[in-house]
Parts: C-alpha cells; structure tokens; sequence
C-alpha cells in the first residue's frame, strides 16, 4: 500500500491547511488485509478509538498551552485526528454491532451498563422459572389424569398409550430419515 495514500494532499504536496501529511494509515491497511472477521473488525474499531483518544489528548495539551510557535503543531494534530475520525468511520462500517436503546438511555443517566445485562439475565430467570412451574403443572395434571382414567376405562388407556407408543415410534423414524444425507450418510447434531 502506497504511505501517501489515504492522505489529504494541497497544492504543492502539503496538506490542506500547510502540513506535510506522509502518515501511513496502518489501521486502514489492516482493515483492508483482513477478511470479514467480525472480531478483527471490532478489534481494529477498538484500536482507532484508543489511538483517537490519544489524539485528543495531544490537541488538549496542545490547545491549553498554545502560542504563537505551536500553531503547526496544532494543525498537524488537528489533521491526524480528522484523519483517524475518518479511518474509525471507515472501520466502523465494517462492524455490525447492535446497542439495545436502553444501553445508550442507562449511559446518558450516568448508569453503569452491566445493570441492564443483569437485569436482563434476572428477568430471563424468572420467566424461565416460571414456565418450568407451567411445564410441571401440566406433567403433574397429565399424570394425574391417566392415573384416574385408568381407574374409571382401563382398556381405553391402555390403547391409548399403544397409539403413543405407535405414534412416538413413528415420529423417531420420521426424524431419522429426515437426517438422513442422499447418500445414505446420517447427520450428525455437533455440540456447540
């Protein structure tokens, strides 16, 4: 990748506002080199943030003290940042991460984040505590009914639980065949 690419580049080979920009832009080079890996991506999204923080500082520390002999220094660090603001941008794009509105609304309250992961996971629990209360409900009552059922027509639970059997045998072969490959091959549930 050619060092002057991705450069702002004036009249007479300086940048747009008198500064010499020959900064190769790593990040991009990186972003370009890697496949769709959506760590990577994120990984280099991180990265720009980080160097654009350090950026930011810089011009601070430059601003708070400026005079008259800093001027350029201010300039070439004003144009790094526009330049990193743009390689984040363009890194960005390759990133599909979705924030949930209540992230973004628990952030601008000043709250810590890992609040809305917790209660998310509470409410998870509890939703799943109760449809297993359900779930055990329904076996207990199925239970308790086949119980009464055989007292009061012995034969028609009998049958009825020759169907299921029937119907159940049935149902494993039907899922069999559906896994199996044209050529004869079954398919295998990998754990993940």
């Amino acid at each position: 990748m050619d060092t002057l690419q991705g450069a702002t580049v004036g009249p007479g080979g300086n940048g747009g506002n008198g500064i010499l920009s020959n900064q190769t832009n790593d990040t991009v080079a990186a972003a370009a080199e890697t496949a769709d890996d959506p760590k990577k991506n994120l990984n280099q999204v991180i990265n720009s943030i980080q160097k654009t923080l350090g950026l930011l500082h810089q011009l601070y520390l430059t601003v708070s003290s400026f005079n008259t002999a800093s001027q350029l220094p201010l300039l070439h660090r004003i144009n790094n940042l526009v330049m990193e603001l743009d390689n984040m941008t363009t890194l960005s794009e390759k990133c599909n991460i979705q924030v949930p509105m209540e992230v973004i609304s628990l952030i601008d309250d000043g709250k810590n984040p890992d609040e809305f992961s917790r209660d998310v996971i509470n409410s998870c629990i509890a939703k799943n505590q109760v449809t297993k209360g359900k779930t055990d409900a329904f076996k207990s009552l199925r239970k308790h009914l086949l119980e009464e059922l055989e007292q009061a027509f012995p034969d028609e639970v009998d049958s009825y639980r020759e169907s299921r059997a029937i119907s159940a045998a049935e149902l494993k072969r039907l899922a069999q065949a559906q896994s199996a490959l044209p050529n004869g091959d079954v398919k295998v549930k990998t754990e993940p």
